[in-house]
């Protein structure tokens, strides 16, 4: 399978090393000192005592790489229009988008889904509907990823924990692609899962990271020290009943409690927050996919979110005064 990973950061280049292994081309859409490093010394993967090198095709020019089969889209969300502008020389009738994004993507509520907002499109993440019309949800197999990666140097991945991807189609069908490009990951050793409504498994994984990513970025914390603050942790918990709410609403309802939750992140330990990682590195923080989406499903379905509007005020203005944001 001819495969372009666009967004070679901890994530697009886990995923890519992990392909290429198994048997794909690779071609890489690449700037900078990414592009350098990869054209120099390929793809590297380090996972434990493991460090392994793969050949790859890096250009900084889409249009030199020609239609793929498929293209996996692991950027951060702020960087997701500039990829819309310049993705359709990948895309061919049949090609294949997997979205390994964090937070509520543009097309969430496309496939049928979100009942009375089934087909909307949500301006907190693609205002004027730009990024849909550049790559129409047809092309879209929805992806969660459970794993912990990151940089060591520009094409260098470092694998700390996790091995999961959840996949599926917006629609929630069991098509012959999506379970085709379930078999092919798994032939890499990535645990991969298909998912009969993938929206709910973003809504599931956005539960527990909407709340303690920006207030990581807020006071520096690591998860440990953000759930042992008993005030902290029942503000957490306070947005995520109300998050709560606005999924039973559009059809992605919540059985456990945010205590329940808690008791997940915990079990990872002390780390820092990809959102904490960003401010830190002066990029640009995901605040619109993790927390502006949720505020505005929230007005779009009729549930007050008095403490998610606080939190993304306060962070928003903490970003902002970064230039983050």
């Amino acid at each position: 399978m001819k495969v372009c990973i666009y967004g070679a950061g901890a994530i697009g280049g886990w995923i890519g090393a992990k392909l290429a292994q198994a048997g794909c081309e690779i071609d890489v859409v690449a700037r900078g000192g990414t592009f350098e490093a990869l054209e120099r010394d390929g793809l590297t993967l380090v996972s434990g005592e493991s460090r392994v090198s793969v050949p790859v095709n890096a250009s900084s020019d889409p249009k030199a790489l020609g239609v793929q089969q498929l293209v996996v889209v692991a950027v951060k969300a702020p960087a997701l229009p500039a990829v819309a502008q310049q993705i359709a020389p990948l895309l061919g009738p049949d090609t294949i988008v997997l979205t390994a994004m964090n937070g509520v993507p543009w097309w969430f509520l496309q496939g049928g889904f979100g009942g009375s907002l089934a087909g909307a499109q949500l301006e907190a993440i693609d205002p004027g509907g730009k990024i849909d019309a550049a790559i129409p949800a047809k092309h879209v197999i929805g992806c969660v990823v459970h794993a912990s990666c990151s940089l060591d140097a520009p094409g260098v991945v470092r694998h700390h924990f996790g091995n999961g991807l959840i996949i599926g189609e917006p629609s929630g069908e069991a098509t012959p692609r999506a379970g085709a490009l379930r078999d092919l990951l798994a032939r890499t050793g990535i645990d991969t899962k298909l998912s009969p409504q993938i929206q709910k498994d973003v809504w599931y994984k956005l539960w527990g990271n909407m709340t303690v990513n920006p207030i990581s970025a807020l006071t520096g914390a690591t998860t440990d020290l953000i759930l042992n603050d008993d005030l902290v942790r029942g503000f957490i918990s306070t947005i995520m009943l109300e998050a709560k709410e606005i999924g039973a609403r559009i059809g992605v309802p919540i059985a456990e409690s945010p205590e329940d939750r808690h008791a997940v992140t915990r079990k990872l330990g002390a780390f820092k927050t990809s959102m904490l990682q960003d401010v830190e590195a002066g990029r640009a923080v995901e605040l619109d996919a993790l927390v502006s989406a949720v505020r505005e499903l929230g007005q779009r379905a009729g549930v007050q979110t008095p403490f998610t509007d606080a939190l993304l005020g306060l962070a928003r203005l903490r970003a902002r005064q970064l230039g983050l944001y």
